[in-house]
């Protein structure tokens, strides 16, 4: 098989898929776009959630270049006429940004837009919908260009106690460390928001969090319940396959519109791209060492209620990153939060099984947090503190966001539509 048809059957496969009932333009792009960057590409968090922001900014801006109803990130609202195409916008958006974003893609690109544009009726209502989706993609391609992604920045590499090196088994430096340097999509930086930083060594509270990690981390004999397994092995998925399938199903059972669910999705990839490139920074300032380093070296910590394990393992592998805070805390506290802001409650629930097999049900958006913080000490890669301190800089974040962005707008006056001098219709 060719590689082209190999990319074409990758993107054909996921969506043959159970996915959502009731998809839009938005959320089947999502999908595309999910299984073009994480699935096809293979891209971690550090890049596919930024990427995965300009997508759905790009597609926001389309939809609401036509709706106006809430402020425009890099587009004035209603720069179009109201009955253009918004299904044709959103498609048009996010084809281009991904074929910016993963040109090698292109041949499954093609076939995914050239489907989409086809259950889309002829007319000038569609022609102009395309122009629309593709002067926002436009906008957010030149807005990004020289935006700090793929720079040189590698975390320093320590060798004294509490300081990072890379670990077992492949001792790997993040090669996307420049995460750090990329300009925010919705922050005035990326170090507005920081942490109080990792516990000092000779504290009780370090003794106390290290202890936890060694007792129910441990991937033989832990203290963990068969039930705990299971949660830390669910949430051990790439991070942004697990949100990008879990934003779909919620905004399914919630039966948000195309209109809402641009905004929703952009609020939730930018909120969380933000949310990275903060922890990013703080990971650079603090280069605390890993739970691994930390309980095998624990003879040199200075802490009397510490003890060593020089055979200790996680069980879950530990990220090749530095250890405060929590990049998975962040990006899942900006879903999180996203959702308690959108809706307006915390009731928000879901089933979700990821794609090894393993379930998970929620009642409320803030079990999905309050889990995710346990999973990653029950993981045997994270500190407590470093879970809660990136909760905090997501909800940080969100709350910046719904003081600055998305806002709804006063409603412009009715305009002529289509040209025949009368107002609305």
């Amino acid at each position: 098989m060719t590689r082209r048809l190999m990319l074409v059957a990758a993107i054909l496969g996921a969506l043959a898929a159970p996915a959502v009932a009731r998809a839009d333009a938005v959320t089947q792009w999502n999908l595309n776009a999910a299984t073009a960057l994480m699935v096809t590409a293979g891209q971690g968090p550090q890049v596919s959630v930024p990427n995965m922001a300009m997508v759905h900014g790009a597609v926001y801006d389309a939809v609401n270049a036509i709706d106006g109803g809430h402020q425009g990130y890099l587009l004035t609202p209603r720069v179009a006429r109201r009955n253009d195409s918004k299904e044709a916008a959103a498609a048009a958006a996010a084809y281009r940004m991904l074929l910016n974003l993963v040109p090698t893609q292109k041949p499954a690109l093609d076939l995914l837009y050239s489907s989409a544009l086809a259950g889309i009726p002829d007319g000038s209502a569609k022609t102009r919908g395309i122009a629309v989706g593709e002067l926002a993609a436009a906008a957010m391609i030149e807005a990004r260009t020289d935006d700090g992604r793929f720079g040189s920045f590698r975390f320093t590499v320590g060798s004294l106690p509490g300081q990072w090196r890379p670990v077992l088994p492949a001792f790997v430096n993040d090669p996307f460390a420049w995460l750090k340097d990329v300009r925010p999509f919705l922050l005035e930086s990326g170090t507005q928001f920081t942490t109080l930083g990792p516990a000092p060594l000779a504290s009780r509270r370090y003794a106390k969090e290290f202890n936890e990690v060694k007792s129910i981390g441990r991937a033989t004999g832990s203290t963990r319940t068969p039930d705990q397994t299971l949660g830390a092995r669910y949430w051990a998925e790439n991070p942004p396959l697990t949100w990008s399938r879990v934003i779909r199903n919620v905004s399914a059972q919630q039966n948000v519109s195309l209109v809402d669910n641009a905004r929703l999705f952009a609020m939730a990839y930018m909120t969380a791209a933000d949310s990275l490139i903060t922890v990013w920074n703080e990971k650079a300032r603090w280069s605390f060492w890993r739970p691994i380093t930390a309980i095998r070296e624990a003879a040199t910590d200075g802490n009397p209620d510490t003890a060593p394990d020089p055979d200790w393992l996680p069980l879950i592998p530990t990220p090749p990153y530095t250890e405060h805070p929590s990049g998975h805390a962040g990006l899942t506290g900006s879903f999180v939060t996203t959702f308690q802001s959108f809706f307006g409650t915390d009731r928000i629930g879901w089933t979700d099984t990821n794609n090894g097999g393993l379930t998970r049900s929620f009642t409320r958006a803030s079990q999905a947090l309050d889990e995710l913080v346990e999973a990653r000490i029950w993981s045997g890669i994270h500190f407590r503190s470093a879970d809660e301190q990136s909760a905090r800089i997501a909800r940080q974040v969100s709350r910046y966001r719904d003081r600055h962005f998305f806002q709804p707008v006063v409603a412009a006056e009715p305009e002529d539509d289509d040209d025949d001098g009368l107002l609305g219709g």
